[in-house]
């Protein structure tokens, strides 16, 4: 299953080192170009990301070859172990060519089960969280602390994150809506970051629709790890991606799946 004797979250870990590596050099360059992948849309990619994921991928030839990988940028390599990497280089491309720091590496480890160990790198702040395999921690340039998600908010008292204001189909944002609606704040844009802050207890919910397996496994795993919960939104798995609901507290995931529910029911 493996060919060296690091642990695997040595390995999450290397790969997360490399990912910095190769992307820090680009970020907020002039002149950085970036191509579109979406014909009728703007789905950015640049020479970082793929520099990103062949740095994770060669690491992965090197100490994981068994293993599959699942990437953004280089889709699928079928490994033999039954585990596979799934790797999104730079989540929020579109954040890092608009030089905000709210984009991030996320890599993840899953089995037939889905995600159990993750990373959420933000390399320009040099903060990592790590999730998983009995790990719930964050490290960055001031220290390193646990991870927990914020206990005892209510509906009406939440912080509420998703990317796009417009998240969505018409369905999807009415959900999106009448939860929005409910809550005491709710912010927009910070991609993968939003996940992040709900591990480290700022933010209580993050809603959002469309997403890309590579998108969510790392959060899930980091989320869970912190306490919190992530299903879609009928509360079932969410690592295929689609309708990702997650929330700091079963409590509060509750009530806001009723209301997601209850939109998706209607339209």
């Amino acid at each position: 299953m493996t060919c060296s004797h690091i642990s695997d979250l040595a390995v999450a870990n290397l790969l997360a080192d490399a990912a910095r590596a190769a992307i820090l050099p680009y970020f907020r360059q002039p002149g950085l170009a970036a191509q579109n992948k979406c014909a009728g849309g703007f789905d950015p990619v640049t020479i970082a990301d793929r520099a990103a994921e062949e740095a994770m991928r060669g690491l992965l030839a090197e100490h994981r070859p068994d293993d599959g990988i699942l990437g953004e940028e280089f889709g699928h390599k079928p490994g033999e172990s039954g585990r596979h990497w799934v790797l999104d280089p730079i989540d929020g491309t579109r954040g890092f060519i608009s030089g905000t720091p709210t984009w991030g590496v996320l890599i993840a480890l899953a089995d037939q089960n889905g995600p159990y160990l993750g990373i959420i790198d933000q390399p320009y702040t040099q903060e990592r969280f790590i999730g998983g395999q009995g790990q719930a921690r964050m490290i960055g340039p001031h220290g390193a602390c646990d991870l927990a998600t914020r206990k005892g908010s209510a509906l009406e008292q939440a912080i509420l994150f998703t990317t796009f204001p417009e998240i969505g189909n018409a369905q999807e944002r009415a959900g999106f809506q009448a939860v929005s609606q409910q809550v005491r704040l709710t912010r927009y844009g910070m991609d993968c970051y939003a996940y992040a802050l709900l591990a480290a207890g700022q933010v209580d919910l993050v809603i959002e629709a469309g997403l890309n397996p590579y998108d969510i496994q790392a959060p899930i795993a980091v989320i869970q790890a912190a306490g919190g919960v992530v299903t879609n939104w009928q509360g079932g798995p969410a690592h295929d991606g689609g309708r990702v609901l997650a929330a700091a507290t079963s409590d509060l995931h509750e009530e806001a799946l009723q209301i997601l529910r209850q939109a998706t029911a209607e339209g």
